[in-house]
C-alpha cells in the first residue's frame, strides 16, 4: 500500500504530499503521515517545506469513515500545531477546497499559497460542531474578527481571491501547484523568509459591536441551532487566550458539542443525503442521455425548471402558449439569471452564453429533438393529459415525458399515451431554481432507465432526488395536507392560527402553516379542497373559514390578507378571520393549547403519515421521508428529520397519544400499523433504514 504522505526533496525544499483519494481526508494514517513528514524535515537539511495535497484538491477535511469512532491519536489539533512549531518555514500550497481541518492545517503553516479556484472555509456548524483545530483561534489572527465572524458561524468559505484580501493567505498562483509551491519556496529562501507562527501573532482586537451584532443576526437565523452561536463563542476566545488556553477551549466546545441531539441530527442528515440515492432498482443501469430538454409552461414554476436546466448546461426549449406568454417567460428566465448573477452561483461574463442556449417557441414541434421534456402546466388531469398527447406526437422514440404534478395521478397520465414506459413524474419544488428537493415520482410503467436518468438529471441540477411511488401528493404533499389537517383540527378545538404558528417556528421551522398558506395563495389550499370534494369521507373535516377567506378574496400576501394584514411581506394577525373560525367552531368543547401540545400533535401527524406513506411503499424508507421534510418542506436540519424525532422522542410514547387523541376523532387519528408494529416489535424507524441498506 502506498503511503497516504509522501516526503519528497527537490534541493533544499521538502515536498510533503498527501495522497488519500479521493479527497485527502484528514483519517489517521494522514494524521499520522503529517506528523511524520515533519519530524523527518526537522531532522533533514531541508530548509523550507511545501504542503500539498494531490488530485483535484488540498485536504478535504475530516474523514467521514471515522465518525463515530473513537478517535485515534494524533489529533488534528496537536498535529497543525506540531506544524506550526516547526523551527523551519512551513508553506501550504492550496489548490481546490481547504476546507475545516484542511483550512486548519494550513493555517498551522507559515506561509499559504492559493493557487486559483481554490476556496477556504470552516462547514463545521453544518454539522452541529464548531472549527476543533486551531480554526477559530489562528483565522483572527490573521484576518481581525470580522472575517471569521462571516464565514464561521454560517459554515461558510472565501475564494482564493476573497482569501488574499482578507488576509487568510500570502499569494495567488495559477498553474500546476506543485510548481508554484516549488518557486514560491525558493522565493521565500532567497528573501530569507523566517519562520512565522501564526499562533504567535497578536490577539485579534475585540471588537465589542461586531460580537453583539453577529449574536443578534444568528439567534434569529438559527431558530434553535446552537452551533452557530457556539462558533462566535469560539471566535470570541481569540481576543483574550494565547493560543495553546485558546486551542485547547475550543476544543472543549467542540468536544462539548460531539454529544448534543443536535449535532447527531446533523450527521443524521449528512449521512441520509448520501444515501438516498443509493437504491437497488439504479444498481447496472445506465441513464439515457440528457442535453436538450424542453419545458412546457413558463410561469413561476416553468421559467424556474427552465433556469435550472440552463445554469448546469443543458438546452432548454420552452414551450408556450402564445409569443406574449413566452416572451414573459423569458423576461422571468432572464431576472432569474440576473439573480443567479448577484449571489454568486453564475459568472457574469456567463450570463449572456447561458441565456443563449434558451429557446421560447410556440409550436409543439420544436421539441422534435429534445431528451427530455417536463410538463409544468396548470393543475388539472385534463389539461396535463392534452399536453401529454401533444408531446407523444412530436418527440423522438427514447424520450422521456415527465410531469411536475404536485397531487395528481401520475399512472393515469401516462396511460393517456402510447409510450407510459417513458413517462415520470418529477416533482420541483419553487423557486426551481433554488429549491433543492426533486421528488421522483415512478409511476407503474416507468422504464428503469428513465427512473435512472432522473436521478441523473437530479445530480446535475445540483438538486437531492427522492424516489415517490404514485399517491395523492406523492410523500411529502400527502404528509403536509395531514399535519396541516392537525393544524385545523386545533383550531376548531381553540387554538387560533397565530398560536400554531408561532409554536412551530419555536420548533425550528421558517413558518407555521398558515403563514405558508399566505405566502403560496389560500386559492390553492381551496382548489385542493374542491378537487377531493367528490371522495372525501364525511368524517374528515373541511376548513370551512379557509372557503370563506377564499370568497372574500382574501387569497394571502398577493392580495395583502390573509391569515395575516401585509404591508410588503411584513404581516401582522388578521383579526377578522376569528370570527370565521369561530362560526366554524359552533358548540365543539374548546380547550388551551400550550406551544409544547401544539408542537406534539403536529409532529404526531407527520410522523404517523409518514410512516404509513413509507409501509404502503410511497417511500421506500424512512431516511426518505426525512430528506423529504428537510428541502421541501423547511423542516429544521438539526432534527434530523420527522423520523428521527419520532426515535427520539420514543415511538411508544408517540403512539400512545395518538391512541388516546383517537378516541375523539377515531377518522384522523389512525395508528399507522407500522407504528403499532415498530412498538410491538421494541423496533425504530433507524432499524428500518439499516434493514434497507443504510
Amino acid at each position: 500500500m502506498m503511503d497516504v504522505v509522501r516526503y519528497e526533496r527537490d534541493g533544499a525544499v521538502a515536498v510533503i504530499t498527501v495522497a488519500n483519494p479521493p479527497v485527502n481526508a484528514l483519517g489517521h494514517a494522514v494524521r499520522q503521515g503529517l506528523w511524520s513528514a515533519i519530524d523527518r524535515f526537522a531532522e533533514d537539511d531541508a530548509q523550507i517545506a511545501v504542503i500539498l495535497g494531490e488530485g483535484k484538491l488540498f485536504i478535504g477535511g475530516a474523514d467521514i469513515s471515522e465518525f463515530g469512532k473513537p478517535p485515534r491519536e494524533p489529533f488534528l489539533p496537536d498535529v497543525c500545531t506540531h506544524i506550526e512549531r516547526a523551527q523551519k518555514p512551513v508553506i501550504a500550497a492550496v489548490h481546490g477546497p481547504a476546507l475545516g481541518g484542511g483550512c486548519e492545517v494550513a493555517l498551522g503553516a507559515h506561509y499559504r499559497l492559493a493557487m486559483k479556484g481554490a476556496r477556504f472555509g470552516f462547514p463545521e456548524v453544518k454539522l452541529g460542531l464548531v472549527p476543533g483545530a486551531g480554526g477559530s483561534q489562528r483565522m483572527p489572527r490573521l484576518t481581525g474578527v470580522g472575517p471569521a465572524l462571516e464565514i464561521m458561524p454560517a459554515g461558510g468559505s472565501v475564494s482564493a481571491e476573497e482569501a488574499l484580501a482578507i488576509g487568510l493567505v500570502d499569494r495567488l498562483a495559477e498553474g500546476d501547484v506543485h510548481q508554484a509551491g516549488l518557486d514560491y519556496a525558493r522565493e521565500l529562501l532567497e528573501q530569507g523568509a523566517p519562520v512565522r507562527p501564526v499562533g504567535t501573532m497578536p490577539h485579534p482586537a475585540f471588537d465589542e459591536e461586531a460580537f453583539a451584532n453577529a449574536r443578534d443576526v444568528w439567534a434569529r437565523k438559527s431558530r434553535g441551532e446552537v452551533a452557530p452561536l457556539k462558533a462566535i463563542d469560539a471566535v470570541e476566545l481569540s481576543t483574550r487566550m494565547d493560543i495553546d488556553e485558546g486551542i485547547a477551549a475550543e476544543r472543549r466546545l467542540f468536544l462539548e458539542l460531539m454529544e448534543t441531539p443536535q449535532r447527531a441530527g446533523l450527521i443524521h442528515a449528512f449521512f441520509n443525503d448520501r444515501e438516498v440515492a443509493k437504491l437497488p432498482e439504479l444498481r447496472g443501469i445506465t441513464p439515457r442521455e440528457v442535453a436538450r430538454v424542453g419545458v412546457i409552461g413558463g410561469g413561476t414554476m416553468g421559467a424556474g425548471i427552465a433556469t435550472s436546466c440552463l445554469l448546469s448546461g443543458l438546452r432548454v426549449t420552452l414551450i408556450e402558449r402564445d409569443t406574449e406568454a413566452a416572451e414573459k417567460a423569458r423576461a422571468t428566465i432572464t431576472s432569474n439569471l440576473d439573480g443567479a448573477v448577484k449571489r454568486g452561483k453564475l459568472a457574469a461574463e456567463r450570463r449572456d452564453p447561458v441565456l443563449a442556449m434558451l429557446s421560447t417557441e410556440t409550436d409543439y414541434d420544436a421539441l422534435s429533438t429534445a431528451d427530455l421534456a417536463i410538463e409544468a402546466v396548470f393543475e388539472d388531469m385534463g389539461v396535463k393529459k392534452e399536453v401529454f398527447k401533444k408531446l407523444d406526437a412530436v418527440m423522438k422514440p427514447g424520450a422521456i415525458l415527465a410531469t411536475n404534478t404536485s397531487y395528481l395521478d401520475v399512472n393515469e397520465i401516462a396511460s393517456a399515451i402510447s409510450r407510459p414506459s417513458d413517462v415520470i413524474g418529477l416533482h420541483f419544488f419553487s423557486p426551481a431554481h433554488v429549491m433543492k428537493l426533486l421528488e421522483v415520482v415512478v409511476a407503474d410503467a416507468t422504464a428503469g432507465d428513465v427512473t435512472a436518468t432522473a436521478f441523473a438529471l437530479a445530480k446535475r441540477l445540483g438538486k437531492v432526488a427522492v424516489r415517490a411511488g404514485v399517491c395523492d401528493g406523492f410523500i411529502g404533499n400527502r404528509i403536509l395536507s395531514t399535519y396541516r389537517g392537525a393544524a385545523d383540527r386545533m383550531i376548531l378545538e381553540g387554538a387560533s392560527p397565530w398560536e400554531i404558528d408561532a409554536a412551530i417556528k419555536a420548533f425550528g421551522l421558517p413558518m407555521g402553516p398558515f403563514e405558508m398558506g399566505d405566502l403560496a395563495g389560500l386559492d390553492i389550499g381551496y382548489m385542493t379542497r374542491q378537487r377531493k370534494a367528490a371522495t372525501r369521507d364525511p368524517r374528515d373535516v373541511v376548513p370551512t373559514w379557509g372557503d370563506e377567506m377564499y370568497h372574500k378574496g382574501w387569497l394571502g400576501q398577493k392580495t395583502g390578507r390573509g391569515y395575516y394584514t401585509y404591508e410588503g411581506r411584513k404581516g401582522v394577525p388578521n383579526e377578522e378571520v376569528t370570527p370565521l373560525i369561530e362560526a366554524a367552531r359552533g358548540n365543539r368543547p374548546q380547550r388551551r393549547f400550550s406551544a409544547e401540545d401544539i408542537q406534539r400533535r403536529y409532529m404526531a401527524a407527520m410522523v404517523n403519515e409518514g410512516a404509513k406513506v413509507v409501509a404502503e411503499g410511497i417511500a421506500r424508507r424512512p431516511l426518505d421521508v426525512d430528506v423529504t421534510l428537510l428541502y421541501g418542506y423547511g423542516f429544521p436540519r438539526w432534527r434530523g428529520g420527522p423520523m428521527l424525532w419520532a426515535d427520539r422522542e420514543g415511538l411508544a410514547g408517540l403512539l400512545a397519544d395518538i391512541k388516546a387523541w383517537s378516541k375523539d376523532d377515531p377518522y384522523f387519528w389512525q395508528p399507522a400499523p407500522l407504528l403499532e408494529q415498530l412498538v410491538s416489535e421494541g423496533r425504530t424507524f433507524a432499524d428500518l433504514n439499516k434493514e434497507n441498506g443504510q
